[in-house]
């Protein structure tokens, strides 16, 4: 069977098992260890699978590293023991009975008679059927399945090719994903060892034929008369395809990160001694960090213990003398992951993307830090195939007007039809809130005299006395020409400094819409493939004021544009090779990933141009060039690989050309495997350059210029030397491009 009708295949085979979806069809008769079930309509694998627990159509099971356990069909008493590291699901119909592995071993022991529907056993890769016999299936996640014969005789195909093989007791067959089927004979060690015997449990008696029929049927009627007491609760009404498929429980979007539930769980307790310089309020300061990180189950909580020395050796008390300061001590908090029904995180972000990343991609708020601490909020709630998520960049910055935030929706048909539709909403309330106004006066450092003393703003001739403000005594101002603080009769008054630019009085907003719709053609362990599209706009209104001269601290014109993607393409292969194209549409002013890793430093810039203040938004510079404005068309691509366990590259190039000109961006990075090289316990480089002229000109960096590198050595077991470098550039004020360069040097433990 080709695997492009497989999605078919399964919408039809749930369309027809929707009439006995609350159906109880098996028993658990045994467990042991970690086996769990997630019920039909369930998100989660979250109900133990204790014996006598009742199976119904379309529920799945997991058994974990160590655990096994033992279904009984309750109408033909066919068994499956499952060995650990397995995953399945029930699916039945009218005529059918599937079991839809995605990975482990069973052993199935089928009986023909009472059996009124033909068994199957699916994989990604395979189909075995079913007569009436005992076999094992052994499926691997990278796309090699086994099933072997004991007794009677079954048909396998593989679903690439359609090839169709017989096996026969002690014969086996190998089906793989590059379309590959044989027949072999079976060694005496091919057959898995039965999980009972590992366990040394006592064989069930159940399927013997010396049990009394009358005996059997009489206990099957009573188990399921009190299942449906105890089941009184649960709605009839729900539909059998909306059942989470547990292969694609944790690849809700692109975004998402992919969970292996049975990794290794993490260590409850790690930490970090950063030791090495930090330059905050153009002061450089010597810092001492402790960065412990505490694990409780989904609960996780990183502190930021920082202390900073001066030259001199005097302390900085700033960072310990308000109580808002205690709340910058929190690195981060954390609950769950992103495909548990809620999940939340507070403080440091890093990698934030919305949907496929047309507007929000990689974003971080952690560019600046130490020198800026910003506090941002990730979370979001998933129920049923409704998925929700709200993002903000920086907490603090609504006293200041606003922040960047974001929003998403999405919703996925069903699980045997899983289109996916979404629909993201970003702005940036204030970009003036990302100035820097140390005092919080609302007069940005830029414009304010006394950038420390809230009461203070003015001293039009610098000599150190302010003008005139509300509420200070004659005596302390300067209202004088010649600077002496004195008036006198002789001197004409100074014509003073009006009130600076406010954030509380300006604003300049931003925002971007996007819909998006994706269908998984292929979702495979061995192989996926998924079709997607995406529109963007971006507007961005009129801000700011022009005085009679035509001129002004701050003046923005109204503009917008748009982007499609269409068509887009995302595949894996074996988790060996990732592999994403997209054909991009621009129109007006819009580029894509507007809001990306570098955004707090690009968000807005000040600058002087002939001794006089000026603010930019970003958008303001970027478009400032004329090639940015124009109609573009081009190809975006990306991949990631894993070269043999060595290392993972990936890398992003993208190419947007009009009639005049063309506008490119370049991503890459390297990540070592420090577990191939002694004494490394990690290393990782990367770079970016988006949406320039020429990315490739690293003579001459840009403001979209970001890179950085992170190297640790292992000092002794569980102990290393971590040394973190990153840069980029910003303009200093005169229109000169300066690099900001920020290392840091810790230990850190890991317990």
């Amino acid at each position: 069977m080709n695997l492009v009708h497989k999605p078919l295949l399964i919408a039809c085979l749930v369309f027809m098992s929707g009439l006995a979806q609350a159906e109880t069809v098996a028993r658990v008769m045994k467990s042991n260890g970690e086996v769990m079930v997630k019920s039909i309509g369930s998100p989660t694998f979250n109900q133990p699978a204790k014996p006598g627990l009742a199976i119904r159509n379309g529920d799945a099971i997991r058994v974990g590293e160590s655990g096994f356990a033992v279904v009984i069909f309750l109408d033909d008493r066919s068994v499956v023991k499952v060995r650990e590291n397995t995953e399945f699901q029930f699916i039945e119909t009218s005529n059918t009975r599937t079991l839809d592995i995605d990975q482990g071993t069973i052993l199935n022991n089928i009986n023909k008679d009472g059996r009124t529907k033909d068994f199957r056993v699916e994989t990604p890769v395979s189909v075995a059927s079913v007569k009436g016999t005992e076999f094992a299936a052994i499926v691997d996640p990278a796309g090699i399945d086994n099933f072997i014969g004991k007794s009677g005789n079954f048909d396998v195909t593989n679903q690439l090719t359609g090839q169709t093989v017989n096996v026969g007791a002690g014969q086996k067959a190998i089906s793989n994903a590059m379309g590959n089927l044989m027949q072999a004979p079976a060694a005496p060690g091919d057959y898995p060892e039965d999980p009972e015997t590992d366990f040394q449990e006592e064989p069930e008696e159940e399927t013997e034929e010396e049990e009394s029929e009358e005996d059997s049927e009489e206990q099957e009627e009573t188990e399921e008369s009190e299942e449906v007491e105890e089941k009184e609760d649960v709605d009839e009404t729900e539909e059998a395809d909306d059942v989470e498929d547990p292969s694609e429980e944790k690849v809700e979007d692109a975004d998402e990160p992919e969970a292996d539930a049975k990794d290794a769980p993490d260590k409850p307790f790690d930490l970090g001694l950063g030791v090495g310089s930090v330059t905050i309020d153009n002061v450089l300061y010597n810092q001492l960090a402790l960065r412990p990180e505490f694990k409780f189950g989904k609960l996780g909580i990183g502190l930021d213990l920082a202390i900073y020395i001066d030259n001199e050796g005097n302390i900085r008390e700033d960072e310990w003398d308000e109580a808002s300061d205690y709340i910058d001590k929190f690195l981060f908090i954390r609950w769950g992951e992103k495909e548990d029904p809620f999940w939340i995180k507070w403080g440091s972000m890093e990698n934030v993307t919305l949907g496929y990343g047309g507007l929000l991609s990689g974003y971080s708020n952690m560019m600046e830090f130490p020198s800026i601490r910003r506090i941002g909020i990730n979370t979001g709630v998933n129920f049923g195939q409704i998925g929700t998520e709200v993002f903000l960049a920086n907490i603090k910055d609504f006293t200041r007007g606003g922040t960047l935030m974001g929003l998403r929706a999405s919703y996925k048909v069903s699980k045997r039809f899983p289109l996916k539709i979404g629909a993201n909403f970003i702005m940036d309330m204030n970009q003036f809130s990302g100035m820097s106004d140390k005092d919080d006066d609302s007069y940005p450092d830029i414009f304010d005299d006394f950038p420390n003393d809230v009461a203070l703003w003015n001293d039009t001739d610098g000599d150190g006395f302010p003008d005139p403000h509300t509420g200070l005594a004659d005596s302390l101002v300067d209202i004088d020409a010649n600077g002496n603080n004195i008036v006198d009769a002789d001197e004409t008054d100074l014509g003073l400094k009006g009130t600076p630019f406010s954030i509380k009085d300006n604003k300049a907003s931003i925002t971007g819409f996007a819909f998006d719709i994706g269908y998984p053609i292929l979702n495979g362990k061995s192989f996926k493939l998924e079709l997607y599209s995406e529109f963007n706009f971006l507007n961005i209104p009129e801000a700011g004021t022009l005085d009679s001269s035509g001129t002004s601290t701050f003046y923005r014109e109204a503009k917008s544009g748009s982007g499609f993607s269409v068509p887009g393409i995302r595949a894996s292969l074996f988790s060996f090779l990732n592999f994403s194209f997209e054909y991009r549409i621009k129109s007006g002013y819009y580029v894509p990933q507007f809001f990306d890793q570098s955004y707090d430093i690009t968000r807005v810039t000040q600058m002087f141009v002939d001794d006089q203040a000026y603010i930019f938004t970003k958008d303001m510079l970027l478009f400032a060039d004329s090639t940015m404005n124009e109609d573009l068309t081009g190809f975006y691509g990306a991949m990631g690989a894993d070269l043999f366990g060595f290392a993972s590259i990936t890398g992003a190039y993208a190419n947007m050309t009009s009639e005049t000109d063309t506008v490119k961006s370049f991503i890459a990075s390297i990540n070592l495997n420090a577990e191939k090289i002694p004494k490394l316990s990690e290393a990782m480089m990367y770079y970016q350059r988006n949406n320039d002229l020429n990315p490739f000109d690293f003579a001459n960096p840009s403001i979209n210029t970001v890179l950085g590198y992170r190297l640790g050595y292992e000092v002794s077991a569980g102990v290393s030397l971590i040394w973190d470098f990153k840069q980029f550039y910003r303009d200093d004020g005169t229109g000169t491009l300066e690099p900001v360069k920020m290392t840091t040097i810790e230990t850190a433990f890991t317990f």
